[in-house]
């Protein structure tokens, strides 16, 4: 994957593979020491039925989506679910 700027993440639509619009990305999560990613935080899209995403969430109700998961970065940050 080529490298994208996190400036240009932010407020990008997140999808799950299947083609279910999860929500808007509102940040990503680190380790400060390593520098490794660990959560895409993703405010819900509020159409979404809550029970139809199987991703834990943070105290605010965001999906909290860990990288690995991240498939595709284009139009959309396509996530396996």
């Amino acid at each position: 994957m080529a490298d994208i700027l996190a400036e240009n993440l932010s407020g990008k639509a997140v999808m799950g593979s299947d083609g279910t619009e999860l929500g808007m990305l509102y940040n990503i999560t680190m380790d400060l020491k390593s520098g490794a990613l660990h959560d895409l935080l993703v405010q819900p899209n509020e159409e979404l039925a809550p029970g139809r995403v199987a991703f834990d969430r943070d105290d605010r109700g965001r999906f909290k989506i860990p990288v690995n998961r991240v498939q595709a970065v284009k139009d959309y940050i396509v996530v396996q679910r």
